[in-house]
């Protein structure tokens, strides 16, 4: 879980830019180590930014680092 808090931390902060992007959230997860990007990749199969906004991330340790579209920010699930 600690994985994921940290990695939302550091999306949120990114989340708060006016230039903010899906793009740029997954190129900052990318820097994560403690990132599953298998399981990432399976979570968001059916992924479209224009109506999901930005991806969740799935982390080795089976927490996630998930998209609230509604509050704009992510959180540690």
């Amino acid at each position: 879980m600690k994985d994921a808090q940290r990695l939302a931390s550091a999306l949120n902060a990114l989340a708060k830019s006016p230039q903010f992007s899906y793009q740029k959230a997954r190129a900052a997860a990318r820097q994560e180590t403690a990132v599953d990007w298998p399981a990432t990749k399976a979570r968001n199969a059916d992924f479209n930014a224009e109506v999901d906004g930005c991806e969740s991330f799935v982390m080795r340790d089976g927490s996630v680092c998930e998209w609230l579209s509604g509050k704009f920010s992510y959180a540690a699930r």
